[in-house]
């Protein structure tokens, strides 16, 4: 098999993004902005949030709602929309997993969004962020859509979660 169509086969079968970003504030600061259904919209980096209903989640099954625009995409007709963001894995300060749900998504999509946060000797803390699609329904497999956010999404959002929690410095 040619380099080329050897590296195009690996593509195909890339099914999680991950990125990775030292940040100078401190994980406690950073993981409670993730468990706040408001700091997802403001950390977005795709545009598609627009606001979100709901408490600080504190533990895996805790969940909030998300109102949606899948017009700053462009890509898809979805227009406007809302999900539920259920957490399907918590560590206090450490990890943070979910899968959005919605009943008009049937059956379930089943992709993952999480950060694990890691403080560092330095002050700092490793934040790394990933999409995982690799348990998605075979019904969405099959349509080809997937991945639904380039990498370049996890690594802007990264970006401005630094610019967030650094200014709180």
């Amino acid at each position: 098999m040619a380099a080329e169509q050897q590296e195009k086969a690996q593509d195909e079968t890339v099914e999680r993004f991950e990125v990775t970003r030292f940040i100078a504030a401190p994980a406690t600061r950073i993981f409670g902005l993730l468990c706040d259904p408001d700091g997802h919209v403001a950390i977005d980096a795709s545009g598609m949030l627009q606001a979100a209903d709901g408490e600080p989640v504190r533990a895996a099954g805790d969940s909030f709602v998300v109102h949606m625009d899948r017009e700053a995409m462009n890509d898809l007709p979805l227009g406007r929309y809302d999900v539920t963001v259920e957490i399907t894995r918590f560590e206090q300060d450490t990890l943070i997993e979910w899968t959005p749900t919605s009943p008009m998504l049937q059956p379930a999509v089943n992709h993952h969004f999480g950060y694990r946060l890691r403080p560092t000797e330095n002050g700092t803390t490793e934040v790394t962020t990933y999409y995982d699609w690799s348990r998605i329904h075979e019904q969405y497999r099959a349509a080809g859509i997937f991945p639904l956010l380039p990498e370049l999404s996890l690594r802007a959002t990264l970006g401005i979660l630094a610019r967030t929690v650094e200014q709180r410095v």
